[in-house]
């Protein structure tokens, strides 16, 4: 029979938050090893619980949740984000600009097809969530990535970003807060990207699911409340805010200058409608989860678990000889830098497979996220304390003598 082959499309496609290294540690699994999972941001392994009053109110909708519903989304999840979309300050949005999507993951490639065509680019960041760069690449377009600045505690260089504009530029992605960074961009950062958009008359995508997850007292801005004159798609959802990653909830809102954006508005119904609609038992607990108790406030305020949490794993990182890491102001993640001439590091996903069958501790190298050098990679700071104490302490050790062959 004819060997059927993978797409040709996929060989410039990099998904290693799930990739080599993490099938690497499933095949340990699978002999029997237990492996600590410091890769990826799913909140329930490590404890976190749905509020009951969102388990409670699914139990009891699930026999009105049988059918399809619009493929925009139901009724009442779309009003409910569309008033939280109001108090965030969006401006020129209605209903019909809100969509559900099975997690943002899928709202995401729905505009990317919907937006680019061979030869198009788009703006990045890097590092990045690599879904993003992913996405443009199987949707023909190149993805051009612009640098985030350390030693500006993550936030984008902007002069980097306007020079990567060209004629074939489309749009600009940014991530806030930022994921795997934990950066949050203050307002006149956002004001400044908003310019340069204006300037060039690009559209802005952000992807903003962390947007409940701040601290230190840190106020998130939208970027589209900034930009009432530009054709603006924010996205975010309710997987890190709930703890329900798997419940695949999320949401985008087109806003601001829609007249411009006709035809990938278009192309987004288009691709909804293909789809049908997205996981409708999901969307019943939208309008409770949107405004009922945020049990997440507690997490991240002083004493609560991820805001205890992420300080520890600062403080312990950063006393590790030859690492250094920006303490983040959100989400669940830090990216520390590695001292590479210490270490000898040249390949960070030999340092990341090393430090696995060492350690038995898996982490997403700093290139899994469309970071140009070796130098990086991100931990997840979800596990309870005793645990990181434990990890940190095994990754002291293992610096302590680790040098790259």
């Amino acid at each position: 029979m004819r060997e059927f082959k993978k797409s040709s499309k996929l060989d410039n496609v990099l998904y290693d938050v799930r990739g080599p290294v993490a099938d690497e540690a499933a095949r340990m699994e699978s002999e029997g090893l237990r492996i600590l999972k410091l890769n990826i941001g799913n909140p329930a392994p490590f404890g976190f619980r749905t509020p009951d009053e969102v388990v409670t109110d699914m139990r009891q909708q699930l026999p009105e949740c049988e059918g399809y519903s619009d493929s925009r989304g139901l009724f009442s999840a779309r009003k409910a984000i569309m008033q939280y979309a109001q108090l965030k300050g969006l401006p020129n949005v209605g209903m019909d600009d809100i969509y559900t999507g099975n997690g943002v993951s899928e709202l995401i490639q729905l505009c990317m097809n919907a937006l680019l065509d061979t030869g198009d680019e788009i703006l990045i960041p890097s590092p990045d969530y690599p879904l993003w760069t992913a996405c443009a690449t199987l949707a023909g377009g190149t993805p051009v990535h612009y640098i985030c600045d350390e030693e500006a505690e993550w936030n984008p260089d902007l002069a980097d970003l306007e020079s990567k504009v060209t004629s074939a530029t489309k749009a600009i992605v940014i991530i806030n807060p930022n994921n795997p960074t934990g950066a949050v961009y203050p307002r006149e950062v956002l004001e400044q990207i908003v310019e340069i958009a204006r300037k060039h008359q690009l559209m802005i995508f952000s992807d903003e699911i962390y947007d409940r997850l701040c601290m230190d007292g840190i106020e998130h801005v939208s970027i589209a409340s900034l930009a009432p004159d530009l054709p603006c798609v924010t996205f975010s959802g309710l997987s890190k805010s709930h703890m329900i990653a798997g419940y695949r909830i999320g949401w985008m809102i087109l806003s601001g200058n829609k007249r411009c954006m006709r035809d990938f508005v278009l192309g987004v119904n288009m691709l909804s409608n293909m789809r049908l609609c997205s996981n409708v038992p999901a969307q019943s607990i939208v309008q409770t989860a949107l405004g009922g108790h945020q049990s997440v406030k507690g997490y991240v305020a002083p004493g609560g678990r991820v805001y205890e949490q992420r300080n520890y794993v600062y403080e312990a990182l950063n006393a590790i000889p030859g690492i250094t890491a920006v303490k983040p102001k959100a989400a669940f993640y830090i990216f520390p830098k590695m001292d590479v001439e210490r270490f000898n590091i040249t390949d960070d996903e030999q340092f990341a497979l090393d430090l696995l069958h060492e350690k038995r501790i898996l982490i997403t190298r700093g290139g899994g996220f469309n970071w140009g050098k070796p130098d990086h990679f991100r931990i997840v700071y979800l596990p309870r304390m005793g645990i990181l104490r434990e990890a940190l302490d095994d990754l002291a050790d293992f610096f302590e003598h680790y040098r790259q062959n």
